[in-house]
C-alpha cells in the first residue's frame, strides 16, 4: 500500500494506491483562496498547505478503510512546482515514512502525470506518446515502457495553460483563466484573426507559447474598446485555436517520428475542450488509439503520484532524511 503526496501548487492531495486498486484520492483546492489574486500566490498556497495537509492526509486513510501502519511505502513530489509548496509535502513525507521506518520514493511531478494513464477504470500500456499540457508544463514525452522515458520535446519559455490563463486575462476574464477561454471561445470563429504559431518547424518537437500571448497583447491594443467587446469571443477563439494547433500539430509529429499508436493527455490542459474535440478527431483519421485520464486524475492529484512510485527507485530508511525539494527538473531525479 502506498500513501501518495502531492503539494507542487495550490492543490493539497494524498491518495492511497493498494497495489492497481486505487483505494482513495483526495485533493483540497485553493482555487476561491487564489481567485481574488488572479492566480496562484505561491506564500499564500504555502500556507494553506501547510494547514490541509494533515486533514487531507487523514480524510484519504478514512476513505481508503486504512490505517498508517498499512502503509508500506510514501510516494511524495519533489519537483518541479513552487519550493515552498514542495517542501511542505516533502517535509511531511518524510516525517510519516521516519516515524514508520518505512521507504520512501521521491516522484517528478511530470513523471506523475505520465503515470495516471496506468490508473482505472481505462488503464494503456506503452508503448505511446504523452502530451503533458498544465499551467506550469507543457512537454511531449516517447514512453517505451513503464518506468522508461524519452522526452522528446518541451516549452522553451511559458507552457500552455499560463498563454490560455494570459489570454484570458488580456480578455477580461475570470479565474480560473483557461476555463473561461475555452467557454467563451465556444461561441466564436476561429477564423477571425490570426495569430502565429511558436517554433512552427518540421524536426522539432519544442514549444514557445511567448509569442502568441505578446501578439494578442499588440492585437487587443490597437483596438477600440467597443470592438474588442462586440469580437471578444472571436478574439478568444482565434487565440486559442493557435495554441491548441501548436499542441496538436507537435504531438502528432511526435507520435509519427516513433510511430507510436497511441497517444495519451495528461494535465490540466486536456480538459480544454477544443484540444480534446480536435485531437480526437486527429487521432481517428490517422488510425491513432487516443487515451485521455479522467477529469479528477488530469489536474494535481496525488494518485498519479503514487502510480509513478511503484516504477521509480525508493529511498530507504532513513537516508531520504536529507532529501530536499527542487522548483525547477523534469524527469530525472
Amino acid at each position: 500500500m502506498i500513501l501518495g503526496i502531492e503539494t507542487s501548487c495550490d492543490d493539497t492531495c494524498a491518495a492511497i494506491l493498494d497495489g492497481d486498486v486505487l483505494l482513495a484520492n483526495i485533493v483540497s483546492s485553493q482555487t476561491e483562496f487564489h481567485a481574488r489574486y488572479g492566480g496562484v500566490v505561491p506564500e499564500v498556497a504555502s500556507r494553506h498547505h501547510l494547514e490541509l495537509i494533515n486533514p487531507v492526509i487523514a480524510e484519504a486513510l478514512a476513505a481508503a478503510g486504512a490505517s498508517m501502519k498499512q502503509v508500506a511505502r510514501v510516494a511524495v513530489t519533489t519537483r518541479p512546482g513552487l519550493i515552498g509548496a514542495l517542501l511542505v509535502g516533502v517535509a511531511t513525507a518524510k516525517s510519516i515514512a521516519y516515524a514508520g521506518k518505512i521507504e520512501l520514493t521521491a516522484v517528478s511531478h511530470l513523471e506523475g502525470h505520465i503515470a495516471a494513464n496506468y490508473l482505472p477504470p481505462d488503464p494503456i500500456e506503452p508503448p505511446f506518446i504523452c502530451l503533458i499540457a498544465s499551467g506550469g508544463h507543457t512537454s511531449i514525452v516517447f514512453v517505451r515502457e513503464r518506468g522508461a522515458l524519452e522526452l522528446l520535446g518541451q516549452t522553451l519559455d511559458d507552457a500552455a495553460g499560463e498563454a490560455l490563463d494570459k489570454g484570458a486575462r488580456l480578455l477580461g476574464l475570470g479565474y480560473p483563466g483557461g476555463a473561461e477561454l475555452d467557454a467563451l471561445a465556444a461561441g466564436g470563429n476561429t477564423g477571425y484573426a490570426d495569430f502565429p504559431i511558436g517554433l512552427d518547424k518540421a524536426g522539432s518537437f519544442d514549444f514557445s507559447f511567448s509569442g502568441v500571448k505578446t501578439a494578442l497583447y499588440y492585437y487587443l491594443r490597437n483596438m477600440d474598446g467597443p470592438e474588442v467587446k462586440r469580437r471578444r469571443a472571436d478574439i478568444a477563439a482565434s487565440y486559442q485555436s493557435a495554441v491548441v494547433s501548436a499542441l496538436i500539430k507537435k504531438t502528432l509529429a511526435a507520435a509519427a517520428s516513433r510511430n507510436a499508436s497511441a497517444i495519451c493527455l495528461s494535465g490540466g490542459v486536456s480538459a480544454n475542450s477544443e484540444l480534446r474535440r480536435r485531437l480526437t478527431t486527429e487521432c481517428q483519421g490517422a488510425g491513432i488509439h487516443l487515451r485521455v485520464p479522467p477529469p479528477e486524475l488530469c489536474t494535481d492529484n496525488a494518485a498519479m503520484v503514487a502510480s509513478a512510485a511503484r516504477y521509480l527507485p525508493s529511498i530507504p530508511f532513513p537516508e531520504y532524511l536529507s532529501l530536499g525539494a527542487r522548483a525547477s527538473g523534469g524527469f530525472a531525479a
